[in-house]
């Protein structure tokens, strides 16, 4: 299994079918507590993303990064609201450092926590204030923690504390965006960009995954 940009292009795909297929429930999860557009927005920005990316054939040496930078533009023009801007933001750091044609562990480590570092300073949020960086912050800690696996299992355990950060975001009171205007009647409600940050991580498990 290797991490090369045919994954990256793969993971896109996965993210896009994963997507499409919650978009409804996300788009449930945003009514509770939001605009209640976030899963078709996301929806559409990716349908967008494996459009470009059809119409883009590979390089031979292409590399992560530049589908992953790819995508972030995609992202960045087509999704409406904050999810938009904070996900383009989040790959496109993520492109700036895997500008290579394979990636290795430690790689995977520093994929993700780019990603973090762009959408906390796209967004100035913190973890346990409800938002989609309650579950980038645990992907990340639990990529790094378990640095010294393969490839395959840091994307898993990011992927795993992703999602049980989306759930943890339920019992939370938002203290920022949108749901933040709620109070405490935020309460009670899992984040939409939380648990759309678990689907995403868990697309790119299932692309490592592919044969």
């Amino acid at each position: 299994m290797t991490l090369d940009a045919a994954w990256a292009r793969r993971w896109a795909a996965q993210a896009a079918a994963t997507v499409a297929a919650a978009k409804d429930d996300l788009t449930e999860l945003d009514r509770q507590i939001g605009d209640g557009d976030h899963g078709h927005n996301l929806d559409r920005g990716f349908r967008a993303v494996v459009a470009k990316l059809d119409a883009t054939p590979a390089a031979a040496d292409e590399t992560v990064g530049a589908v992953l930078k790819l995508v972030a533009t995609t992202l960045m023009s087509t999704v409406g609201g904050a999810a938009g801007p904070l996900y383009g933001t989040a790959f496109l750091r993520a492109a700036k450092v895997t500008d290579r044609e394979e990636l290795d562990a430690p790689a995977v480590v520093a994929l993700l926590e780019a990603a973090v570092e762009g959408i906390t300073a796209r967004g100035h949020a913190t973890t346990g204030e409800k938002t989609m960086v309650d579950a980038w912050q645990p992907a990340a800690e639990a990529a790094a923690g378990a640095d010294g696996a393969t490839t395959l299992a840091v994307l898993e355990a990011a992927a795993a504390a992703a999602d049980a950060g989306a759930t943890a975001t339920i019992p939370l009171v938002a203290t920022k965006g949108r749901a933040s205007y709620l109070g405490e009647r935020s309460a009670g409600h899992e984040d939409p960009g939380a648990r759309s940050t678990a689907l995403l991580l868990a697309a790119a498990v299932a692309a490592a995954e592919e044969p």
